[in-house]
Order: C-alpha cells, then structure tokens, then sequence
C-alpha cells in the first residue's frame, strides 16, 4: 500500500510541475460512405407528338391536289436522355387506309427542323415500315423539345392522291429514341 501510494503522490507532483502533458478531446469524428447511383434514362413525352395525336392534310378543291402541302408541328416530342440518342420514324403499315382503300405511306415525308431545344444532325426521310433516322446523334439533355414538319409533294398529290375514293385515311407514325 505505501508502494501505491508513493507512486501516486509521485504522478501528482509531475502533473503539478508540469513534466506531464494531459490533453482533453474536444472533438472526434467518424466517416460515412455515400453512393448516387445512376441509370442511364431516356424518354419521350408521348402526349407532344401533334395537338391532339394527329397531322392533317386536307384536300378539297383542284387547287389542293397541284401543290405541295406542308404541316409543321412545334415541340412535337419532348426527349429526355443521358445519353446521346437518335431518333427514329416509321409507320405501323405500309398504307395510310380508309375502309378497304390504301395509299402508300411514301407519299409522305418527315423532316426534323430547327427552332426546337434538341440539338443534332436533322434529317429528312420518305415514310416507311423500316426505322429511318430523323435525327442522328442529339445531345443528351433534359427536356428537349424537337419540331417536326410533315409534307406531301405536288406530284404525289396528283399522282397518287387524286383518284382515290373520298374519305380519311389514316396510318401511326412511331417514333423511337435510342441511346448511343
């Protein structure tokens, strides 16, 4: 016991000359991992593709049947991706059709214009059943808007739509984003 007590009244006396150094912890910390992980994303805002889901051409008169008729739809898809991408049309069938009558799809042309948010190489392509590329290596992004104009030339009006039965015909034009 006087061996512990010894020893002890010794640390006190160094503490007390200061020989012994005691550092007091104000602070302490910990690490914690964080992950985001990502997935690659792309979408097309489908309800965008023209007011009320169709493009019409009307052809009433003489006149409509001699000249070219154009219908260019603004902000017709909205795309969002991150990745690059290309877009992609074709029809479902190989005819617009009204009843039991047909006309071919190639008598319509698509085109990408500008004027739109969605940046890339903008094509114009004749309709039909295969993937055609409208626009070829676009930017990824949020929220790209794409303006699409649709055409029927003069010599398809009168070669191919005069002489047909009245009526509407009607053909879906698909649209496809793909990632690069």
């Amino acid at each position: 016991m006087k061996k512990q007590f010894l020893f002890a009244s010794l640390f006190l006396i160094k503490v007390a000359l200061g020989t012994n150094h005691v550092q007091a912890q104000n602070s302490e910390s910990v690490t914690a991992a964080v992950s985001i992980n990502l997935a690659d994303v792309i979408s097309m805002d489908v309800g965008t593709a023209a007011p009320e889901g169709s493009v019409n051409f009307n052809y009433a008169n003489s006149a409509d049947y001699n000249s070219a008729k154009n219908v260019t739809v603004p902000n017709s898809l909205v795309i969002i991706s991150s990745k690059n991408f290309d877009v992609k049309v074709k029809s479902e069938g190989a005819n617009f059709v009204s009843g039991s009558n047909a006309i071919p799809v190639d008598v319509l042309k698509v085109k990408a214009v500008s004027g739109g948010t969605l940046m890339g190489t903008m094509n114009e392509v004749t309709l039909s059943t295969a993937d055609q590329v409208l626009v070829s290596n676009a930017a990824l992004g949020h929220r790209q808007s794409l303006n699409i104009a649709y055409s029927i030339s003069a010599e398809k009006a009168s070669n191919v739509l005069l002489g047909k039965p009245k009526g509407t015909y009607v053909q879906k034009v698909i649209y496809t984003a793909t990632a690069l």
